[in-house]
């Protein structure tokens, strides 16, 4: 958990947002649609989302097939307690995430992120959290524990805890399991689809996608992989966060959490920060 303190858990993360959805409806009044890495408001004002609900959004806003998996879910009516065909679908993705050289890993679902990392320490100091193209240095497989954001835009809060099963955890795990939280079958399944979509961006989105904005950005952010590390003095951050949402761009409200770079948006999109620029003095 040591990556960089703002990719950790930040209990201001939400009263951040909180400030970040109010300064949008001020400005623009309520958002009523999103796709991609657009918000299209009230006021007919596409907003560029850099902020992707703090990561959860890095695949884009709606059409995404996990929608389309919860929808057909739904639809079947299978929604109670029981087990259904649905039950192991997310082990199944996550274990294909994140292989452990033949060794299954258990997988817990919590209500938030601060209980998944508390959970995972209990079992083993190894334990680190996962952010998509960021650590390529990191040998996953010999992590213990990996809390895991899936990369569902509405999925609130809620966070995956991956941990390899050995013989020496299995009471940990069972005690861990005891905080989890169970999901309904459509829920379930669009998890596990999300993972199946993320694993498929794995593959295909690469560093072509992200550089070619860099002479647009590179005086505010310091780039890694998407995300975005602010060069702004910390003091006027919040300033700059005002500034970017007056041009239609949606930057992290919180210091601590990166920003990240729109994937599919047009290079004009920054041209307007360009052109309006923000004094770093």
């Amino acid at each position: 958990m040591t990556q960089r303190a703002s990719l950790c858990y930040n209990e201001g993360t939400m009263k951040n947002a909180d400030f970040l959805a109010d300064e949008i409806f001020s400005r623009y009044g309520n958002v009523k649609r999103a796709r991609g890495p657009f918000l299209y408001t009230a006021k007919g004002r596409r907003l560029t989302d850099l902020y992707q609900e703090s990561g959860r959004a890095i695949l884009g806003w709606g059409g995404c097939s996990a929608y389309t998996m919860l929808k057909n879910v739904l639809n079947r009516g299978a929604t109670g307690f029981y087990r259904t065909d649905h039950t192991y679908r997310l082990a199944k993705a996550v274990n294909t995430l994140f292989p452990s050289g033949g060794t299954k890993r258990a997988v817990l679902v919590f209500p938030s992120k601060k209980i998944a990392v508390e959970e995972g320490l209990k079992i083993s100091a190894r334990t680190s959290a996962y952010h998509p193209w960021h650590q390529a240095e990191v040998d996953w497989a010999a992590v213990d524990c990996i809390v895991y954001e899936p990369t569902l835009p509405w999925a609130g809060e809620t966070t995956v805890l991956a941990v390899r099963e050995t013989p020496e955890n299995a009471e940990l795990i069972k005690l861990a399991g005891t905080r989890q939280i169970r999901l309904a079958s459509p829920m379930e399944e669009a998890y596990a689809r999300s993972t199946y979509d993320l694993i498929t961006a794995l593959r295909d989105r690469k560093e072509k996608d992200w550089f070619i904005y860099d002479n647009l950005i590179n005086s505010y952010w310091t780039r890694k992989g998407p995300y975005l590390f602010p060069k702004v003095p910390e003091e006027r951050y919040a300033a700059f966060v005002l500034h970017c949402l007056d041009l239609g761009i949606v930057i992290s409200p919180d210091y601590n959490q990166p920003s990240i770079v729109p994937f599919g948006a047009d290079r004009g999109v920054f041209e307007v920060l360009k052109k309006n620029p923000f004094s770093l003095d």
